[in-house]
Parts: C-alpha cells; sequence; structure tokens
C-alpha cells in the first residue's frame, strides 16, 4: 500500500473557504458581527463567544464535534460552520438537526424544565458548492405544517445554507460578493476587503502559522491511529470467524498478523 498521509495545504495558500482560516476569521468580532448582519439583514448591538476560553483556538482538541463559531447576540445564539466537503444534502440536514441539539442542550439552564427559557437560534452553514439542485445561494429552514403552509411552528430556530455555488440572483450584492470571495473570484468590496486584509494580516502572524502547523499534524497523527485502530478491528473480526471455523492459531496468525497470544485472549464463547 502507498503513503495515506494527507497533504497539508501551506500555511501561506489557506484562503477564507479552508476551514482553519475561516474559523480565525470569525474569531474578529467585528468581521463576525458583520456576516451575521448581512445574512440576516439585521442589527446586532454586541456578539459575545460563548465558548469557554476567548479563542478558536480552543476548540480544535480532537474530542468529538465541536461547534466552531458560536456566538449569542441579542438575546439569538448563532452557530457558523464552513462545510469544506460535500457530504450530500441528507447528510447535511442530519448534520444540522445533530448542532441544533448540541445547541438546545447547551443553552439550556441545568436542571430548568422551563424549555421557554431556550434562545432563539440560526445554524448558518456557509458551502462551497452547490446543494439541492436548485442552483440558489441561499436556502431558509424551519418548522412549516405540511397541511396547512401558512403555520409556522415557532420554536425560535431557523437552518440556513449559504452556497458559493449558487447561480440565481437571489441575494444581496454584498452576500454575493462574500460568495463568490469564497469561491476565489475578484472581488471589489467594502466588506470582501477587510476580510481579505485581515487574512493577509494572519499570515504574517508566525505563532498563528505553528498554531496551524501544529493542529493539522495531530490530526495526521488522529487520522492514522484511526486507520490502525480500523485495521486492527477487521483483523480481530476475520480472527474471531476463522476461530469460529476451528482454524489453528497459527493459521489465523498469518492471515490477519495478529500476535499468537492476542488471538488466544479473544473470547472463547463464540
Amino acid at each position: 500500500m502507498g503513503n495515506t498521509k494527507r497533504h497539508i495545504k501551506p500555511w501561506e495558500e489557506l484562503t477564507i473557504a479552508d476551514d482553519y482560516m475561516f474559523k480565525l476569521v470569525m474569531g474578529h468580532p467585528h468581521i463576525c458581527k458583520r456576516l451575521i448582519e448581512k445574512i440576516l439583514k439585521i442589527r446586532i448591538k454586541h456578539l459575545t463567544y460563548l465558548e469557554d476560553e476567548k479563542t478558536l483556538k480552543a476548540r480544535y482538541d480532537g474530542k468529538g464535534i465541536r461547534l466552531d463559531v458560536y456566538v449569542e447576540g441579542d438575546n439569538t445564539i448563532y452557530e457558523i460552520e464552513m462545510q469544506v466537503r460535500d457530504y450530500g444534502d441528507k447528510e447535511m440536514a442530519y448534520r444540522a438537526r445533530y448542532y441544533q441539539a448540541m445547541i438546545d442542550v447547551e443553552a439550556l439552564p441545568a436542571g430548568t424544565r422551563h424549555y421557554n427559557k431556550l434562545k432563539r437560534s440560526y445554524i448558518i452553514f456557509i458551502c462551497p458548492f452547490d446543494m439541492f439542485d436548485k442552483k440558489r445561494h441561499m436556502y431558509t429552514f424551519r418548522s412549516i405544517c405540511i397541511q396547512d403552509k401558512s403555520i409556522e411552528l415557532d420554536d425560535g430556530s431557523a437552518k440556513i445554507f449559504l452556497c458559493a455555488g449558487g447561480t440565481m440572483d437571489d441575494v444581496s450584492p454584498d452576500i454575493k460578493a462574500f460568495l463568490d470571495y469564497i469561491k476565489g473570484l475578484p472581488v471589489k468590496d467594502d466588506f470582501v476587503s477587510e476580510i481579505d486584509e485581515y487574512i493577509r494580516e494572519v499570515k504574517t502572524n508566525k505563532e498563528e502559522r505553528v498554531s496551524y502547523m501544529t493542529f493539522e499534524m495531530k490530526m495526521q497523527e488522529a487520522r492514522e491511529e484511526g486507520r490502525e485502530e480500523g485495521r486492527e478491528e477487521m483483523a480481530i473480526n476475520m480472527a474471531l470467524d476463522m476461530l469460529r471455523d476451528n482454524k489453528p492459531v497459527e493459521e489465523i496468525s498469518k492471515y490477519t498478523k495478529l500476535p499468537p497470544e492476542r488471538i488466544q485472549e479473544l473470547p472463547n464463547d463464540i
């Protein structure tokens, strides 16, 4: 088998469409606030980052799924994700559902049974690709009654997909400029210029560069460990099948590459 290690993208080549850089950019309160305001066409007095430490670096701990850009403003929670990979419409829908559950559990005070204490929330997925095959730049989902679509279940939540792969004239010029910027197209827009300038500034920060390389190497190691665990699990399953067929330990070891003592430790009540 060849080398399966993933190539680490050079720090200098990162763009807003790269998950790591997107998180750094959204860590700038003014930029994050302006983006939310432009997407939702609202005004926000103040944003507060809800992670324990006031930095997005704390989210790169590799322990399960973490919400990326998790902020609160005007008693409303905003969760923003850059979806680098196109997992398919169904997977993305379930991912949004899972994130909603995480937000609600996090936001509800411990021990309370008053669900009206839940804050309003928006999950915003920014996608460098098209979704739903409808060529829209923006899809907003709320709970609507199937039998009477004039009735909305006002549960205080909404899910928005912003798609750079859209082609319709369905968003404001500044959002269109932002999505074009994600695609790497040349754009003349004040907000995009502010983002681009910030990225160029961040790239000159040696500490951020080291943080990025450290994170990528840790992720590489985690992926390698995951592959090793997967290979061992397959070998154990094969060994169990061969034990069921009363194959000798020496033969099992030959085909599974497991040590004989490891095979002997496997359950005998099979």
